[in-house]
């Protein structure tokens, strides 16, 4: 791949966004090798862990791609198409973030489930000052991330939210300092990883329903009651507290 660089293991994969010199720009290029890494876990499902090469996460599309997209392009959703699916991955995400995560970086970050920042971090969505709005998922996400209030104040207001902010907000899981994102979020898929895979990915399709819906729960719950992996599970606590 040339705009990814991706390391498919055992229990996880880790996707590192490569266009350093652009600050990983998201460009057309990308988009396409990044909906090659979801069919993989689709097919195949294991954890994702998503950072950006050098000192930022993702400095937001490219600009001079998105200069020359009209009406028909605008109504295929290109980056909101993808950023949907990475939301859908079956296991968990989790997004190391340093630097500038702007635009369609923001967005992409806030289509995972989990969010680690460095201690540079900064999230937000300048798209008005270029006309535009931002379209990719943050219309939706960011509120219910931050709350209307928050998300206002970034999608309308030009309002970035630093480090603290993010953490403050609820945007970021932790703040750590500069360099030792991934490793942070590596010890997340660890703890992740230790947890039933069946029981995560139902547990995130019930979290990320709408509504209340205690019959899903019901269900879903009846489905994790008659796996082995949770007799087998439980077995273990047991004999261990003996």
């Amino acid at each position: 791949m040339n705009t990814l660089k991706v390391e498919d293991r055992d229990d996880r994969m880790v996707v590192t966004l490569h266009r350093p010199a652009q600050r990983n720009a998201i460009n057309a290029e990308m988009i396409a090798e990044l909906h090659q890494v979801c069919a993989v876990l689709e097919a195949t499902p294991k954890p994702m862990l998503l950072t950006g090469e050098g000192d930022h996460f993702a400095g937001g599309a490219d600009i001079a791609e998105l200069r020359e997209r009209g009406r028909d392009e605008a109504f295929a959703g290109i980056n909101r198409t993808l950023f949907d699916r990475i939301a859908k991955l079956p296991m968990p995400t989790v997004a190391a973030v340093s630097g500038y995560a702007l635009g369609g970086g923001a967005e992409l970050s806030y289509a995972c489930d989990l969010r680690i920042a460095t201690e540079t971090a900064v999230f937000g969505n300048p798209e008005p000052g270029l006309g535009i709005m931002a379209a990719a998922g943050a219309s939706y996400r960011l509120p219910e991330l931050v709350g209307k209030s928050v998300a206002k104040q970034v999608l309308l207001g030009g309002r970035n939210l630093d480090a603290d902010a993010a953490l403050r907000h609820g945007l970021v899981m932790d703040v750590v300092p500069a360099g030792e994102h991934v490793a942070t979020a590596e010890k997340a898929i660890d703890r992740i990883t230790r947890s039933a895979p069946l029981a995560l990915k139902l547990t995130k399709i019930i979290v990320d329903a709408p509504g209340s819906h205690p019959f899903a729960d019901d269900i879903a719950q009846a489905v994790l009651f008659e796996s082995s992996d949770k007799h087998d599970r439980m077995t273990a606590f047991l004999e261990k507290k003996k």
